[in-house]
């Protein structure tokens, strides 16, 4: 008795503390707003700096990827006046960027500290700046996101006295040179301070690092594939007579020369990735990776080097440059190992270059630090055998002979830089919604190239340059079996099957025309019985998942519960809501759960981030902040604020016909049969007249 009395304590205790976590205004951001500098001539300009600080595990979407991806990118409206103009966009400061798998594709984000910076000209003595910007915070850790507004309204009077304005400037450059060495030490404690941070194990886990040994890993097998290409094969021979003869019959020599001649290949394409980074920049890198220009050139450029892997002709250097190269060999010494190592380079570019090309367009949409991490790993696996060989030329004897099936190693390139391709050219049709490469069209594409790989290594399709199959080989059979059962995996994909394992590289789900699961939910309830279609309100733009039929307005989801008799379950979602989607996916997706909620509530989904302009007799003035709501998904976030003191998503809350609450509100928890007993003992007090205090 003793025991089960401690074990209702805690249970008591532990609901307390859980409930008032979430029934509460969530603030994870504080904003500060100001002026880049103070003293400005008119004509002149500078910078309106919105700098925040996150809570810990809180992060607040950037304003540079895709608006249409799904999560809330930061908006920004500036109020006009002719004291001021803007000067380009508003500019996110060092953002994160990383591949989300659930809106499928990349987003930006900001960590314990956000910075966006808009340039302005002062126009006027007098400079006046007002406006206001909304954000999106999510945390992973209780799956929840609240959307955010900040006003701003700044004043500073620009100088016009040329001489006062010189005056200032010869202080503050005083005042600076006595500073300077406070200044540097000032800045070392920053640095040791911020790479303190970094090398903490909660920074290691950041997804821009992951980013980087991804994008490593991945050039780093690129390396070991550029080495059984029929370019680069038949060299590694050749590199160990030259540098069994480099040493002059001293073997410490010849080590020496030869490890010089690893590092100098790196250093070669490492070189090439460092320029890429610095000359893009990260602004050109988001230009790379959401315009359509470049991705559609990207698609171009995999094309091409897919036709010059089939033989159709081949990439290479200028001879010019080849020969120069190879002259200054001769030179002997680390020179003549550079040059040597420059010679592979450039011989070898036929076959590498569709490799490397790959590698930097992939690399070039992130980071300043992916090209060059990029080419350090490709260069490292491509520089170690012929060190290693180098060095202990008696491993030579173990080498396999060069023969046909190098070309065949080059055929199986094209068919995936062919098919890699595709995904540049999805980006820019999702992007402009140009609607030439939906989903079924996608895979089509996929499964034909496959199969014809497939074909290929099992000797039934031939190119010009292929030597003839008499036999099938273990290792081709294993790689004929892998690419049919790929193309197997991939047919379902063609009907709606999800292809969990693709969601990073295929179009949405959403594009395709013919989803068999989607019609079966849409076209059938519980026991197979067909649910008539509910022209809703905003019914034309605005959706509920798994086939649902419902609301997105309370005052229709209340007559309709009324004239009904059923409890509402009102559902606090956003657009841009991902722990929302995950609900949806993993939880509401269960047949029990499906069951309930087609056939026990009406159900009424308030989205809290929809832009939609309403109209001047649908305004709201809000009890909490005395604003003016012009937008639904304003008006839908004061009604959860006003009503439940909470401003976080998702957050589900079941109603009687009084507007009385039928179950403590639950937010984030993927917890299926907790959400089946919510459901249940809802319906169950609604049933009974029974309510709860909230």
């Amino acid at each position: 008795m003793k025991l089960n009395f401690k074990f209702a304590l805690v249970f008591i205790l532990s609901s307390m503390i859980t409930l008032s976590a979430f029934s509460q205004i969530v603030q994870p951001a504080k904003w500060k707003i100001e002026f880049s500098k103070k003293d400005v001539k008119v004509g002149e300009t500078l910078e309106v700096l919105i700098k925040g600080d996150l809570e810990d595990t809180w992060h607040v979407y950037s304003n540079d990827f895709d608006p249409d991806l799904g999560p809330i990118v930061a908006s920004f409206n500036f109020a006009k006046n002719d004291s001021y103009e803007l000067v380009g966009k508003v500019m996110p400061i060092n953002a994160h960027k990383h591949y989300d798998e659930v809106w499928e594709g990349e987003v930006s984000y900001f960590e314990k500290k956000a910075e966006f910076r808009q340039t302005i000209k002062a126009l006027k003595a007098n400079v006046k700046v007002s406006g206001s910007f909304e954000y999106q915070a999510c945390t992973d850790v209780s799956g929840r996101c609240v959307t955010g507004e900040e006003d701003f309204d700044l004043a500073l009077t620009a100088q016009t006295d040329v001489v006062k304005v010189a005056a200032k400037e010869l202080v503050k450059e005083t005042v600076a040179k006595k500073e300077e060495t406070k200044g540097i030490v000032a800045v070392v404690k920053e640095d040791v301070k911020t790479e303190t941070l970094e090398t903490t194990p909660i920074q290691k886990k950041k997804d821009s690092k992951k980013g980087l040994w991804a994008i490593f890993i991945a050039a780093f097998v690129g390396g070991l594939i550029a080495i059984v290409t029929p370019c680069v094969f038949p060299m590694i021979p050749m590199t160990v007579s030259y540098f069994m003869h480099s040493g002059g019959g001293n073997k410490a020599k010849g080590r020496m020369n030869a490890f010089f001649y690893g590092f100098s290949i790196i250093a070669i394409y490492t070189i090439i990735g460092t320029i890429l980074a610095v000359v893009m920049g990260p602004d050109f890198a988001n230009f790379l990776s959401t315009h359509w220009v470049p991705n559609v050139l990207f698609f171009i450029i995999f094309v091409v080097f897919a036709f010059s892997f089939f033989g159709m002709f081949e990439i290479t250097m200028p001879s010019w440059m080849v020969n120069k190269s190879v002259a200054n060999e001769d030179k002997g010494g680390f020179m003549g190992s550079f040059f040597m190592a420059f010679t592979l380079v450039l011989v070898s570019f036929s076959c590498t270059g569709p490799i490397v090309g790959s590698i930097l367009v992939a690399s070039a949409g992130g980071e300043v630090l992916m090209p060059i991490i990029g080419m350090l790993g490709f260069s490292l696996a491509f520089a170690l055998p012929f060190t290693l060989f180098a060095i202990f030329p008696g491993w030579l004897n173990n080498m396999p002979k060069s023969g046909g099936w190098l070309n065949s190693v080059k055929v199986v390139l094209g068919f995936l830089e062919l098919a890699l391709g595709l995904k540049f050219l999805s980006i820019a049709d999702q992007t402009y919604h140009w609607g030439i490469l939906d989903r079924e069209v996608y895979l089509a594409i996929w499964i034909v190239i496959f199969t014809l790989m497939g074909f290929y290594l099992l000797g039934k399709l031939m190119f010009s340059h292929d030597s003839p199959v008499k036999h099938v080989s273990v290792p081709r059979l294993l790689l004929a079996i892998a690419s049919f059962s790929f193309v197997v995996y991939m047919i379902p994909g063609m009907f709606g099957a999800p292809l969990k394992a693709l969601s990073g590289f295929t179009p949405p789900k959403s594009s395709l025309d013919f989803d068999i699961p989607t019609l079966i939910v849409e076209n059938a309830g519980s026991g197979g019985v067909k649910h008539e279609k509910i022209n809703a309100k905003y019914s034309d733009f605005l959706h509920l998942p798994h086939g649902l039929q419902g609301y997105f307005d309370m005052d229709e989801a209340k007559a309709a519960a009324k004239a009904q008799n059923k409890p509402l379950f009102i559902d606090f979602t956003g657009h841009g809501c991902v722990n929302c989607r995950e609900m949806e996916s993993n939880v509401w997706s269960n047949t029990e759960v499906l069951r309930r909620l087609r056939d026990d509530y009406i159900i009424v989904a308030m989205y809290v981030d929809d832009k939609k302009q309403l109209p001047k007799e649908e305004w709201i003035v809000s009890n909490y902040d005395g604003k003016t709501k012009k937008t639904l998904g304003k008006k839908n976030a004061n009604y959860q604020i006003e009503h439940y003191n909470v401003n976080a998503q998702p957050y589900y809350v079941l109603l009687d016909n009084e507007d009385q609450a039928l179950h403590t509100p639950r937010a984030y928890d993927l917890d299926v049969d907790a959400f089946v007993k919510f459901l249940d003992e809802g319906l169950k007090n609604f049933k009974n007249g029974t309510s709860v205090a909230l």
